[in-house]
């Protein structure tokens, strides 16, 4: 996967890309012309999120869905977009980045591209219409360790039209790169007597790219549910805060036969995810 350092010559000066990771030695190369966030935001007009005549329009990523990466996914996220142009559109590009200045590596947090170029075709019926497709090959344990962080990441795109004028956009959508989590939940004593009390414990984990490793969540709000037996609905009991490491615990009591778990809708950085039921029998 093609994310990190690309070089352009503008000017005379060797351009460094501007989404270039830290780490050099992870630089990849493409015969040919080869177009980085370099050629773009070098231009005198930015600090200008945009420049050019290439207009880039109705961009989804991942199907406008949240990208969600364990510590060892592998997932590939397909980007499509509308790029318009009266002087036609020769070559287009796509990164995803964090930051807040996309022309200085200091104030880039993480960046991610494509393996190849973005494949655009022209409109039958609209001259200088092209829909276009970025095709992102995203391996979790290489390409965000040490890059960026959980949370929102901006589509920059770039082009150049038929006479090789440049163009870009360096925040023509938003996405967010969540975290995996994982829940588990262990309800006893089983059997218990009906009205008696029912301590449930458990563990809330979020993965952690740098490390390669699923650690505890703390401080997140999960939700106890309950399905009696012969039920196929789950009710909420109460929200339980997880604690150190991600621990969870907490207590109910035992009603009829049924079934415990415990959800975690989501937050910004970590993606949702729910318990494996657990059956507690009541006599």
């Amino acid at each position: 996967m093609r994310t990190h350092t690309t070089a352009a010559v503008v000017s005379g000066a060797i351009v460094v890309s501007a989404l270039a990771l830290p780490a050099v030695a992870q630089a990849a190369e493409r015969p040919g012309v080869s177009a980085g966030f370099g050629d773009f935001t070098a231009k005198p007009a930015h600090p200008n999120t945009s420049l050019g005549n290439i207009t880039f329009s109705k961009a989804v990523i991942n199907g406008g869905k949240d990208i969600v990466l364990g510590v060892a996914t592998k997932k590939t996220v397909i980007v499509t977009y509308t790029a318009t142009s009266s002087s036609g559109v020769a070559l287009t590009e796509a990164f995803l980045w964090q930051g807040t200045d996309s022309s200085s590596t200091d104030t880039i947090t993480g960046s991610l591209g494509t393996g190849d170029d973005p494949v655009c075709a022209e409109s039958t019926t609209r001259t200088g219409v092209y829909s276009c497709e970025a095709v992102f090959h995203i391996n979790a344990a290489s390409d965000l360790k040490n890059n960026g962080v959980a949370g929102t990441w901006k589509l920059f795109l770039g082009g150049y039209d038929l006479y090789a004028n440049a163009s870009y956009n360096d925040d023509v959508a938003t996405t967010r790169i969540k975290e995996a989590s994982q829940l588990t939940l262990d309800a006893t004593p089983e059997p218990v007597r009906k009205g008696k009390t029912i301590t449930v414990t458990g563990k809330l984990k979020r993965a952690n790219w740098n490390d390669g490793t699923y650690v505890g969540a703390t401080g997140q709000k999960v939700l106890l549910q309950y399905r009696k037996k012969g039920s196929h609905t789950y009710t909420t009991l109460k929200t339980v805060t997880s604690g150190a490491g991600g621990a969870l615990k907490t207590t109910t009591k035992a009603t009829a036969d049924g079934y415990y778990r415990f959800s975690f809708a989501t937050s910004k950085t970590t993606a949702a995810s729910t318990s494996a039921d657990d059956y507690v029998d009541v006599k």
